[in-house]
């Protein structure tokens, strides 16, 4: 089991590139292998868990080859992939077992989708259940991987209220939209990010959004097309907090990904009083891109706004670091989502931030966190392989007189593989060990 020890450093400085958004670059592996033609990436973001996605249609018929970040797929078409001869395993993706569920339950062979001991305790009834009303035919460990998928089902269109906002489950259902009779409509209670909208119509498919529902008509054709991939905004973020609650620091991160879907924690941390600024704003391949500078900043505590939480709910970890570093008190409430993450994240930040002498309180569905200073003489945290917790933490060692240790940081290798080099080169003292 790897570790980081994050030592103290109080400046920060230089022009960052954070690898590729992780859910673009699953999403261009997957519609790119349902595309007619060749699908063209660059910017591909070269974790363990985009690349569990791109094995998986490597094993269904699609050549797809890679060139560091560059991805060339031959794309096979709406109908063209093959049974693959083993379960897919996914490993540690969320966001492959739950997307390629909409898809697998409509194709003619059966299959099986497998992942790592994290990826099989969490739960997939929120995919299973509007499926199985389009007619798909599921088998699961009791709500959890694997899953056992039934081929040659015929899928119906359904209108599909989404209960919790969640751009996985949408996406999921959409994507089983493709292949069912007729239409198939979801509608979400709070804005979640669209990036699965925007490819398919850029891949030239009529995706219809008014306010707050989506909605395809099933057997219709995917064009291929060349994309780019933008910085991923939540590898950004870690970036964006370390920035502000550091004594010294003036970075700018090119080319995120502003996606108006993701960008809660930018919002978030304005209010906080975060000096943040964008510039070079632009658009491409149906992504909005900008670069983001921010300098040191004195923070304050907030309640966050409940419209902003599902458009930051990967950014949290660090928002909770910036909490820590604030004058007053942070609210947060409307995240029960966190709690069904990698981790329990609520509990397990709020695990850490008591090892470092923050005071909080763990509510049902969030977390109130009083400002202070880091003050434990030793610090060793436990990150429950969650990779957001172990790199929180570690941002948080600008703050410190001490060094903290992260237990568990295996899996920041399916996110952002080059954290560690990326966060030393602009003065952070990071060793993995």
């Amino acid at each position: 089991m790897s570790k980081f020890i994050a030592s103290p450093a109080n400046s920060l400085s230089g022009n960052l590139k954070v690898p590729g958004d992780k859910s673009i670059s699953h999403r261009s592996i997957m519609l790119g292998s349902l595309s007619n033609g060749i699908t063209k990436v660059s910017g591909f973001l070269e974790g363990e868990d985009a690349l569990s996605t791109l094995k998986a249609f490597q094993a269904m018929g699609v050549k797809i080859e890679r060139e560091g970040d560059n991805v060339t797929i031959h794309g096979v078409g709406i109908n063209g992939l093959k049974k693959p001869e083993k379960a897919l395993d996914l490993g540690n993706s969320g966001t492959s077992i739950r997307l390629m569920s909409g898809i697998l339950a409509a194709q003619a062979f059966d299959c099986e989708l497998v992942g790592d001991e994290s990826l099989s305790k969490r739960p997939m009834g929120r995919v299973i259940d509007p499926l199985t009303t389009m007619g798909a035919v599921i088998e699961s460990n009791d709500g959890k991987p694997p899953l056992k998928i039934t081929g040659g089902q015929n899928l119906k269109g359904i209108q599909y209220d989404l209960p919790v906002a969640s751009a996985q489950v949408k996406s999921c259902v959409l994507l089983a939209g493709l292949y069912a009779n007729g239409d198939t409509c979801v509608t979400e209670p709070a804005p979640t990010r669209d990036h699965t909208e925007r490819m398919l119509k850029g891949l030239g498919y009529d995706v219809r959004v008014n306010d707050n529902q989506m909605c395809l008509t099933g057997g219709g054709e995917l064009t291929a097309t060349q994309i780019q991939v933008p910085s991923d905004i939540s590898s950004s973020a870690f970036f964006m907090v370390a920035a502000a609650i550091s004594p010294k620091a003036d970075i700018t991160l090119l080319g995120v990904n502003i996606n108006p879907t993701r960008t809660g924690v930018i919002d978030i941390l304005k209010l906080m009083g975060a000096n943040l600024t964008l510039a070079n704003e632009r658009e491409i391949g149906g992504e909005l891109l900008a670069d983001i500078r921010i300098q040191s900043s004195k923070l304050k505590g907030i309640d966050i706004p409940q419209e902003l939480v599902p458009l930051a709910i990967d950014e949290f970890p660090a928002v909770f670091i910036a909490a820590s570093c604030a004058q007053g008190e942070t609210i947060l409430t409307g995240a029960r989502e966190l709690r069904v993450k990698e981790s329990d994240r609520i509990q397990v930040m709020a695990d850490g931030l008591d090892i470092l002498g923050i005071e909080n309180e763990v509510l049902e569905d969030g977390i109130k966190i009083q400002g202070g200073q880091f003050k434990q003489p030793t610090a060793i945290i436990e990150s429950h392989h969650d990779h957001r917790i172990s790199m929180s933490f570690a941002v948080a060692s600008l703050r410190c007189d001490y060094p903290i240790e992260i237990n568990g940081v295996d899996n920041v290798m399916t996110s952002f593989p080059n954290f560690v080099e990326l966060a030393n080169s602009a003065g952070m003292d990071i060793v993995e060990i």
